[in-house]
């Protein structure tokens, strides 16, 4: 059977009627990764044990008939910021090459429960502290639909090698944009759940004010199940309409000539959305994506603080950030944040100002959904095309979501104009945001957009080789 852009329930079902096995499955992951990861760099450790693994999946389901839980052989890709018991755990960083933990993260244990296979480790912006996706373990990683750009990021590693079909479904981490930057800029589907849904257990943190992890797949429904599974409690069910308010936010849009493109992708958008059967108001709050990074987030403050107790806790080799300034084991494009925030404290006026600012966020967004009586806000993930190798990602639009602490889901929403570079154009996302638990509001009136307008394309892999 055709194993590109296979789903968890197509996959499930030609298990039920052995037409495929888990080991075929992982067999042709870890084959393209072979062939195809050369281009993208987006694997830093592939797990020996996974044939091994898949064959004992195989085996139980000779021998029950049954399948051992909702993720049963399912091939995950995860961020190489989460503890594997069976794979170092590095951040990308050389201060950590080849250290383990010797344990799972919260998330992989149920990973595991529910039948997952963890299949590889991807590469991150090394500590997740920027959004282009170079580490000092493994370098650039590159977008499998553009190889002159980025793959967003911090979980860029992910993203490209979901994007490229080297494992069914994939785990992000995000703290400002990092799980739905790379699925932006993808074509894939990205949930940041509200904080404290997904335990931060066993993750290297980055500020656990604003940190979480979520899911990353190829469609909805695969997003949904992982997140299922890797939640610390029952999604709440929100009873929403079939014709749900979703209020534009056009402050979180651009107006110059670099904007046209995701602007005229989201034009578009916004229109199926409302064939789609949602109500579209307009909304005129000016909250500015800037400022909210500048003033409110407290993602620098909480770095030092977070990363040194945690990286003394697992008895790292270089146990904080002035260890690891001095072993100049780091990404030097990195060195300037790490000085950065080993000047701020966790204790000092500023930071408690920003919480206060972030309280009053908070509330203004729900006074806002509720004068409104929204469903969702939508905009662009990003207000410009992902940016080229050796550029900053700017104009993002995640922060909202990090800061206040809600739930939103990056969706596809197409591609700008195709070019040599680009075969099929350039991934362009948009987002669902929404109030806290409101997940399953979120996931219904993004499954409906997808059923009606899927926008998946896989990249053109003869232009990796």
């Amino acid at each position: 059977m055709n194993m590109l852009e296979l789903n968890i329930a197509a996959y499930h079902q030609a298990l039920l009627e052995n037409r495929i096995t888990t080991e075929d499955l992982v067999a042709f992951y870890l084959d393209r990764i072979q062939h195809y990861d050369k281009a993208l760099s987006s694997i830093i450790c592939v797990n020996p044990a996974a044939i091994a693994l898949a064959k004992e999946c195989d085996d139980q389901l000779r021998t029950t008939g049954k399948l051992s839980g909702s993720l049963h052989g399912v091939p995950v890709l995860v961020k190489d910021n989460i503890e594997t018991s069976d794979m170092p755990t590095t951040a990308g960083s050389l201060s950590l090459e080849g250290f383990r933990t010797g344990k799972d993260a919260d998330l992989v244990k149920r990973l595991k429960a529910a039948g997952a296979i963890i299949l590889a480790k991807t590469n991150l912006h090394e500590f997740a502290i920027w959004g282009e996706s170079i580490s000092s373990i493994k370098g650039q990683t590159y977008n499998p639909y553009d190889l002159t750009r980025t793959p967003g990021g911090s979980s860029g590693g992910t993203g490209a090698a979901l994007a490229a079909n080297f494992g069914l479904v994939g785990i992000g981490t995000d703290t400002i944009n990092s799980i739905r930057s790379p699925s932006s800029a993808n074509n894939l589907v990205g949930i940041r759940p509200t904080v404290g849904l997904v335990s931060d257990d066993g993750i290297v943190p980055y500020s656990l004010t604003q940190d979480t992890a979520g899911p990353m797949a190829r469609n909805v429904a695969d997003a949904v199940a992982v997140l299922k599974v890797i939640a610390v409690r029952v999604l709440p069910e929100v009873h929403g309409s079939d014709r749900p308010r979703i209020g534009v936010l056009r402050s979180f849009f651009g107006s110059e000539p670099i904007n046209a493109e995701v602007n005229r992708v989201m034009a578009q958008t916004i229109a199926e959305l409302s064939q789609a059967g949602a109500e579209i108001i307009e909304i005129d709050d000016r909250i500015l994506i800037g400022e909210l990074v500048a003033n409110i987030s407290v993602h620098l403050y909480d770095l030092k603080a977070h990363l040194n107790s945690y990286l003394e806790s697992v008895h790292a080799p270089y146990p904080s950030i002035d260890a690891i300034l001095q072993s100049g084991l780091h990404h030097p494009g990195i060195k300037e944040n790490l000085v950065n925030a080993n000047q701020l404290e966790i204790a000092g006026p500023e930071y408690h100002e920003r919480l206060e600012k972030r309280a009053l966020l908070q509330k203004q967004i729900e006074t806002l959904f509720a004068m409104h009586h929204l469903d969702a806000l939508v905009f662009p993930h990003q207000q410009q095309l992902v940016c080229k190798v050796g550029e900053s990602q700017l104009q993002r639009n995640g922060a909202l979501a990090a800061i206040t602490g809600f739930p939103s889901i990056c969706l596809p929403a197409g591609f700008s104009t195709p070019t040599s570079e680009a075969p099929i154009g350039v991934p362009i996302g948009f987002e669902l945001f929404g109030l806290p638990g409101s997940e399953c509001r979120l996931i219904k009136i993004s499954a409906r957009y997808e059923q009606q307008y899927p926008k998946r394309q896989p990249p053109d892999e003869q232009n990796w080789l």
